[in-house]
């Protein structure tokens, strides 16, 4: 096994966006059980911590390729493309705005206990990062539109932040 691989070569399959979650978690299941540090409990201290290693680079991979948006980053890297997520804020002022609404209204179901409109909400927001995915899908698979895939995955961030906010505010209703 070569673990100088990037992700997907490790696990046998295309750089794409696109990938199939059911054969991903095979591929990871086989080559997790190749690497698994109990399998090289009998070799050397050197042998073990190489293990795990492994393991550790295997679990990388898999979490990275698990995830849509950190998919979708690592192939922009891995095609020398910079999303540059750290350094750019720079987003539609529509986008804003909405992101900025949907807060207060997650901010006043929450403080009003609204279970209902808090489920509406995630819904609607369950709904906008599918939308995000396939549009990300089409930028890098059938587009190659690089730039706007980055576009994408930032805005994914805000998405998946938010929807993590909705998430605690039902908790904190007991919903």
């Amino acid at each position: 096994m070569d673990f100088t691989q990037d992700h997907f070569s490790l696990f046998g399959l295309p750089r794409r966006q696109e990938i199939d979650a059911p054969d991903l978690e095979r591929r990871y299941q086989d080559v997790q059980a190749q690497v698994h540090p109990d399998k090289h409990a009998h070799l050397t201290e050197t042998d073990r911590r190489r293990a795990m290693q492994w393991a550790s680079r295997v679990n990388e991979a898999y979490l990275t390729l698990k995830n849509p948006g950190k998919r979708a980053e690592y192939l922009l890297r891995l095609r020398g493309h910079d999303p540059e997520i750290e350094c750019n804020t720079a987003m539609p002022a529509d986008f804003l705005m909405a992101q900025m609404e949907l807060r207060e209204a997650v901010a006043e179901a929450r403080a009003g206990g609204d279970a209902d409109e808090l489920g509406r909400l995630r819904r609607r927001m369950k709904k906008e990062i599918a939308g995000q995915h396939a549009e990300l899908a089409a930028a890098i698979d059938e587009r190659r539109d690089d730039a706007r895939a980055a576009g994408i995955v930032r805005a994914l961030m805000f998405q998946e932040k938010l929807l993590h906010e909705i998430d605690e505010a039902l908790d904190a209703v007991g919903a």
